[in-house]
């Protein structure tokens, strides 16, 4: 069966938010162009990880003889979005993700595919009427300037949850936190 694509070529935005107070958020990858949203849940690591991956991927193509891509160092300031998501009605959960480069559009290039479940009964895994067990998949691509912009924010979103203790290195709850220590 063939899969729904999910396209933005030039979104008008292209986030990570939460929403939940720490210790119980759920993030989300929320694109928007025009009318179209789509919005995508992701586990804290993997949006820290994509943040991550997007700048090593632009720090990479600053270094190219002459800067041909017009990769910016930081964040334009007009390209800063702290606004909160759009309204979000889940697409899918993110299982596994890739990202590349197009020298030809200068735009990096993001592919989201929804978790599967191996174990699914052949009933559960057949399509339904409505197409509700249809394959699918996220694909965004983004100007440089735009994808550092992302990056940044995300790393500011993972950022914002709970504070890490220094002895444990697990978070602390806004209910407190007991560290226990093995005993030397």
């Amino acid at each position: 069966m063939p899969t729904r694509v999910h396209e933005f070529a030039w979104p008008d935005r292209v986030v990570v938010g939460t929403i939940g107070l720490p210790g119980a958020r759920t993030f989300y990858l929320q694109v928007r162009a025009g009318t179209q949203i789509v919005s995508i849940a992701m586990e804290k690591q993997q949006s820290a990880l994509l943040a991550e991956k997007i700048d090593e991927i632009l720090d990479q193509l600053i270094t190219v003889e002459g800067n041909p891509f017009s990769v910016p160092t930081g964040t334009p300031v007009e390209l800063v979005d702290n606004d909160q998501l759009d309204a979000v009605q889940e697409q899918f959960r993110t299982g596994a993700m890739s990202l590349g480069w197009d020298p030809t559009t200068a735009q990096v290039v993001l592919e989201a595919y929804p978790i599967t479940d191996v174990d699914a009964d052949d009933n559960d895994a057949s399509l339904d009427e409505d197409g509700a067990n249809e394959p699918e998949m996220l694909l965004v691509r983004m100007p440089v300037g735009t994808a550092r912009a992302f990056a940044k924010r995300t790393r500011e979103i993972v950022g914002a949850g709970r504070p890490t203790c220094p002895l444990c290195g697990y978070p602390i709850d806004a209910d407190g936190h007991i560290c226990t220590l093995p005993e030397a």
